[in-house]
């Protein structure tokens, strides 16, 4: 099999199968996910591959009508709508992981002007981008793809750029990606 660049080192030529040998390769490219289809991937890597019975099982056991949970902050500063504020974040974090959160004051187009931010920041060129790829959670800003990689069964077919306060517990804007700002 011939490939180029990125694939090169994603891609085993043989038929046996390194998963931590392909785990490693794919990473130190520090291009993820897009880097692969920037390179013109023609063959999804073994490590995004779940198995079938897997795939099966969570196909069977889904509900159809899937809402997460939306948390209303709305007077959030009122003592008794605080307590139940806080009740439905532990609900909702216990129960699903994750939940949407309304009535924060944000504004619409700030919201959208950080989405379309990250949205250019993905789009750039390697060169931009592989300066902030780690796995090193004490990172403020880092860019990885699955923060899981080398433990997860099957890698998520996605690259993540991460802004954390809790990571160095404080937050410098100079150290966001220029596009990002």
């Amino acid at each position: 099999m011939v490939v180029s660049g990125v694939q090169e080192t994603v891609v085993e030529a043989s038929l046996e199968y390194d998963r931590n040998k392909e785990l490693k390769a794919f990473d130190e490219t520090k291009a993820g996910v897009k880097g692969l289809l920037d390179d013109g991937l023609v063959k999804i890597p073994n490590i995004f591959v779940r198995p079938a019975e897997e795939l099966a099982k969570e196909l069977n056991c889904r509900p159809a009508d899937v809402q997460p949970p939306i948390i209303d902050i709305g007077g959030i500063r009122e003592i008794g709508r605080r307590k139940e504020i806080v009740n439905e974040v532990r609900i909702a974090a216990a129960n699903w992981g994750f939940f949407q959160v309304v009535e924060h004051g944000i504004p619409l187009t700030v919201l959208e002007e950080m989405i379309e931010g990250v949205r250019l920041f993905h789009e750039q060129d390697l060169e931009a981008k592989e300066k902030f790829y780690s796995r090193d959670s004490t990172r403020s800003v880092r860019l990885n793809t699955n923060n899981d990689l080398f433990n997860s069964m099957t890698a998520n077919w996605r690259d993540t750029l991460t802004i954390s306060v809790s990571a160095s517990g404080t937050l410098d804007p100079n150290e966001f990606p220029a596009i990002c700002r």
